[in-house]
């Protein structure tokens, strides 16, 4: 038994054409142009703003971008979908002082938005931030990351790759 291929551009079914999708032997279906991507920050994004006012968080690095469809920060739905976004934001220098902070996707359908009030004895060295959704999208729709807080010192650090920062996604369904 072989896999069964589906190719679009084919005059054979074997061995022309641009493969879309594989069903294996076991059921298993691949989709190798499927839009996807994964993105992480190329440095530490310094002093984060503390006056209420969104700061775009900076992915400067695409670990890989199916599509090519993930742009200065940003991604853009290539068809209309419902996309499951992720991100996980390291911070650094957490100031308890500060009334809160937003961690959220923005994307052109609606805000998700995840709070923090870090109302500590002291300053965290450390916290982690992660959201995921399953975001529904029109082709040509953005998301992006974005970074609020209110109050406090704008002493906040979204550190880079190696720490864990990411921004990610795919086309579900």
């Amino acid at each position: 038994q072989s896999d069964l291929v589906f190719r679009t551009g084919a005059t054979d079914s074997t061995s022309f054409g641009t493969e879309r999708f594989r069903v294996d032997t076991n059921g298993n279906i691949t989709m190798p142009s499927q839009p996807a991507f994964y993105a992480t920050p190329a440095s530490v994004q310094s002093d984060m703003a503390n006056n209420d006012s969104s700061v775009t968080v900076a992915f400067g690095t695409e670990v890989y971008d199916v599509g090519a469809n993930f742009a200065s920060s940003t991604f853009t739905a290539p068809v209309t979908g419902k996309y499951q976004l992720n991100v996980s934001l390291y911070l650094t220098a957490v100031d308890s002082a500060a009334s809160y902070i937003l961690v959220g996707i923005l994307t052109s359908n609606r805000n998700y938005i995840n709070i923090l009030a870090p109302k500590y004895a002291s300053d965290p060295a450390y916290q982690c931030v992660s959201l995921s959704v399953l975001a529904d999208m029109d082709a040509s729709d953005t998301a992006y990351i974005w970074y609020q807080q209110s109050g406090g010192a704008a002493q906040t650090d979204v550190q880079d790759d190696s720490r864990g920062s990411y921004f990610q996604g795919f086309l579900a369904c």
